[in-house]
C-alpha cells in the first residue's frame, strides 16, 4: 500500500467514526473539501461535489444537527440512524478512497458500516443513560459536544489524516480499556 493510499484509508476510517455520531455532516465535509479541491473523490462518488449535492447535504446536516437538540426527536433520528449512519460511513469511506478493486472496495464499506453502527450504539446507549438521570434535560449539551466532535474529527481526516485516525484509535483503546476495567471491577 502506498502513502496515498495509507491517508485515504485513515481518513476514511476517521470519517466513518464521524458518521456514527452524525450521518450528514462527515459526507457534507467530503463534498466541499472536494469541492474546493482538498481531497480527490472516486469516479463514482463525485456527484458528492456537485451542487444539488452540497445543498441536499447541508440542508440534511442542518435538519439532524437542530433535530438532535429536541429530546423526542433525538431518539427518532437515533432510530433512523441505525440504517443512515452506516451507510453515510460507506459513502464517506469509498469517495476518499478512489482506485479499489470491488472486494476491497466491498470489505471496507462493511467494516465501515460496521464501525460507524459501533459508534452510533455507544452514542445512543450514552443518550439512554443521560436520559435516565438527567430525564433527558442533559441531551441537548450531549448533541452540542457531538456535533463539535463530529466537525472536528470530520475535518481532521481532511486535512490531517493520520491525526485523526490515530486520534479514532486512541477512543477506541480507551472505550475497550473502560470497558475491561469496568467488567473486573
Amino acid at each position: 500500500m502506498d502513502v496515498t493510499t495509507g491517508l485515504a484509508v485513515m481518513s476514511g476510517v476517521a470519517l466513518a467514526a464521524a458518521c456514527g455520531l452524525r450521518a450528514f455532516l462527515p459526507v457534507l465535509v467530503v463534498g466541499v473539501a472536494a469541492r474546493f479541491g482538498w481531497i480527490a473523490l472516486g469516479p463514482s462518488y463525485a456527484w458528492l461535489h456537485s451542487d444539488p449535492a452540497l445543498i441536499a447535504l447541508a440542508v440534511a446536516a442542518v435538519l439532524e444537527i437542530a433535530g438532535d437538540k429536541i429530546p423526542v426527536v433525538d431518539h427518532a433520528l437515533d432510530v433512523a440512524g441505525s440504517v443512515l449512519r452506516p451507510i453515510a460511513a460507506a459513502v464517506a469511506m469509498l469517495g476518499v478512497l478512489p482506485h479499489l478493486p470491488g472486494p476491497v472496495a466491498a470489505l471496507l464499506a462493511i467494516a465501515s458500516g460496521l464501525g460507524a453502527f459501533g459508534v452510533h450504539a455507544l452514542k445512543a446507549k450514552t443518550r439512554i443513560g443521560s436520559s435516565a438521570l438527567t430525564l433527558g434535560h442533559a441531551n441537548p449539551f450531549l448533541s452540542v459536544a457531538e456535533d463539535g466532535a463530529t466537525l472536528t474529527i470530520s475535518a481532521a481526516a481532511v486535512v490531517v489524516p493520520a491525526i485523526a485516525f490515530a486520534f479514532i484509535v486512541l477512543l477506541l483503546w480507551l472505550s475497550v480499556r473502560r470497558r475491561m476495567t469496568t467488567r473486573a471491577g
